[in-house]
């Protein structure tokens, strides 16, 4: 007997529980996915110079606020969304990878905040978000559609 059935959740649209019960399931790894897929690109820009990265610049930028040397943090945070991202996507060692995030979003959150909240002014809207994403990462894990649970291990 369903949740619903048994007197739990009511549905506003009773029709929809059957999808949400055979579907349900695969929501954590729609997050755990599409995070690793948020940064991926980050990475490349960063790595690589594509989609308009320019890691020159950038480096001059970190150097600005006083993260130095700068190229040193472009290249640690680029290869972090890069291979971090595809980590997440595969869900291997994902609460390490997570934790990670979890930092580098912290600090996203700091050099943000100065541009205020929202991301249409480069502000801190989207690290906060990420933030929490990584932090439920790290708590929960890759789940159960996930390399780690696959193999077994999970940190």
């Amino acid at each position: 007997m369903s949740e619903n059935q048994a007197g739990g959740t009511r549905y506003i649209i009773p029709g929809l529980g059957k999808y949400y019960e055979r579907f349900g399931d695969l929501a954590w790894p729609i997050v755990r996915i599409f995070s690793g897929l948020f940064y991926i690109p980050h990475g490349l820009q960063k790595v690589f110079g594509l989609f308009g990265g320019d890691a020159t610049r950038l480096a001059q930028v970190f150097e600005g606020r006083g993260l130095s040397p700068g190229m040193f943090w472009v290249q640690y945070v680029g290869w972090l969304e890069l291979v971090g991202g595809i980590l997440l996507v595969l869900g291997l060692f994902t609460r390490p990878v997570a934790l990670l995030f979890a930092g580098f979003m912290v600090g996203g959150i700091y050099w943000h905040q100065s541009s205020g909240y929202f991301w249409t002014a480069r502000g801190m809207e989207i690290p906060i978000f990420m933030l929490a994403i990584a932090v439920a990462l790290a708590l929960r894990g890759g789940g159960e559609y996930s390399l780690d649970r696959k193999r077994g291990r999970e940190f």
